[in-house]
């Protein structure tokens, strides 16, 4: 199994600012393959974890990682936008941290869902195969205008419209059906070219699209107020401009939470070193008041 688990990030400056001797309940909004989960159970042995996902075959993954941990550990296949509700449900009213780790596992690039340019894969996209709309309908039948939205409000692509453009003019005699297609079609259409692939941002905005990211992570953010106690904390670890800007924005305008961290706090050296995938990670956090 561990050649499949995917590294957390921040570990160490999430449980130094989220959890302390007080902390009974902690809630990992976005569980995946549960390592910051596991990290918290094996060192407080008094907190219970709640964890949340949408994702079938990471959560059977975290679920065979935590078991040793018994009922102190309750996993609910269940979007975090609905966690009030939830909690609600198992008995449980009001939590000491909430824990958000925004963005993809490196497990899920590797999942053949369509998440990754660099293989050749449908266009799926779905964390959670139960939703209907695929990242397929999102490129073969989204309007012009739409494609252009979604692209500069979700990743900030400075060639937004040139890329939809390029879209809909393939689609127009063919049906973009793959990963490599699309690559090839916003690498063809896009100007400038960095170090970083010139498909990155635009299968970023469409993945948050068809996941409804933005919409989940606002809604998420007020239900963690609501069931954050006095003096709780809620951290949201973010990988791009778009995510940290709500995050950001919330926690400055929300008169129940103080920021706790006046700037984001970001991996040391090290750890970049040591996973790659840490170097773009933001983390904010708040308190309740």
């Amino acid at each position: 199994m561990d050649e499949v688990l995917h590294v957390p990030v921040l570990v160490e400056e999430t449980i130094c600012n989220l959890v302390d001797e007080k902390t009974e309940v902690f809630v990992d909004a976005t569980m995946g393959l549960g390592g910051h989960s596991y990290e918290i159970l094996r060192r407080f042995d008094r907190i219970k974890v709640v964890g949340f996902d949408v994702d079938e075959d990471e959560l059977e993954i975290a679920k065979e990682r935590l078991k040793e941990f018994g009922n102190r550990v309750f996993i609910l296949r269940e979007n975090y936008r609905n966690m009030a509700n939830a909690l609600q449900k198992i008995g449980i009213q009001m939590v000491d941290a909430i824990l958000f780790d925004l963005g993809l596992s490196s497990y899920q690039l590797r999942s053949k869902r369509g998440f990754s340019f660099q293989e050749d894969e449908f266009l799926d996209m779905r964390m959670d195969i139960r939703e209907e709309v695929t990242a397929y309908d999102v490129v073969n039948r989204y309007p012009l205008t739409k494609l252009v939205e979604i692209l500069r409000n979700n990743s900030d692509e400075n060639e937004a419209l040139r890329i939809a453009k390029a879209i809909v003019n393939r689609r127009k005699t063919k049906y973009i059906e793959t990963t490599r297609e699309l690559a090839e079609i916003v690498e063809k259409a896009k100007r400038k070219k960095g170090r970083v692939h010139p498909a990155t941002l635009t299968f970023q905005a469409i993945r948050m699209e068809v996941n409804r990211e933005v919409e989940n992570l606002k809604m998420g953010l007020v239900n963690a107020c609501r069931i954050l106690k006095k003096r709780g904390k809620i951290g949201v670890i973010s990988f791009h401009s778009v995510e940290d800007r709500i995050v950001k924005e919330f926690f400055k305008n929300e008169s129940s939470l103080k920021p706790v961290t006046k700037k984001p706090i970001t991996p040391e050296r090290e750890e970049i070193l040591k996973n790659p995938r840490s170097r773009s990670a933001k983390l904010r956090v708040a308190e309740k008041v």
